[in-house]
């Protein structure tokens, strides 16, 4: 999403709307002020992004916290000037608070030396076992909201490349809206308590989805 109104922020520069856009559009390189056309970019982006991605990962690649901040500024490096660098802002979803900026670093570092190290390159063959790696690499990114926008987005794409490396289809996440998004920002939210059942439900259901369509496609 282009627009900004979903997110309280305190800050700076990253904290700029372009000028005209009514506070709805952050400032960015292309001059946009449009919510829909920034969408459109954005998307447009991702796309291109997730393609080049997918030729250029490896299935051994074991991902780093420069990975992440290399795949987010491959995506939107052409958009907003901070892509690809640590956020400089605090960010809140209504009452829920994100890691502060000033530990992203920090808690980026540690998401490297845990969860990155330990569930990727992800080569796990059972369901459950892929489910549950791709759930806490997911929580623990999106919980440090490492950058200024495309966390959800980023940390998404991140998932579709380890259910690569698992020998998964493209992850289908087309299913996670209504109730079942609310059932996902719940599970994010477990995840401050190292709780990874939830999302693991949730990235659970994601791969039966992706699998049953690839399986549909074929017939």
């Amino acid at each position: 999403m282009g627009t900004q109104n979903r997110y309280s922020t305190e800050g700076l520069a990253e904290a700029e709307f372009e000028p005209g856009s009514r506070g709805r559009v952050l400032r960015n390189l292309l001059g946009i002020r449009s919510v829909r056309e920034i969408a459109r970019i954005e998307s447009d982006a991702l796309l291109s992004a997730t393609g080049r991605l997918i030729h250029d990962t490896s299935p051994d690649q074991r991902f780093t916290a420069d990975d992440i901040c290399a795949i987010h500024h491959l995506w939107l490096g052409k958009i907003y000037p901070w892509a690809g660098q640590y956020r400089q802002v605090n960010m809140a979803k209504g009452d829920f608070m994100f890691a502060a900026s000033e530990q992203v670093s920090r808690l980026m570092r540690e998401f490297e030396c845990g969860p990155l190290r330990e569930f990727t390159p992800c080569r796990f063959s059972e369901i459950e076992q892929q489910a549950h790696a791709i759930a806490v690499v997911h929580a623990e990114l999106v919980l440090v909201h490492p950058f200024r926008e495309g966390n959800g987005r980023c940390a998404r794409l991140l998932a579709v490349l380890m259910g690569l490396q698992a020998g998964l289809p493209i992850l289908d996440f087309s299913g996670v809206y209504g109730a079942e998004r609310r059932r996902y920002i719940a599970a994010v939210q477990a995840g401050l308590d190292r709780n990874y059942g939830p999302m693991t439900t949730i990235f659970r259901r994601i791969i039966d989805r992706t699998l049953r369509a690839k399986e549909t496609s074929r017939g």
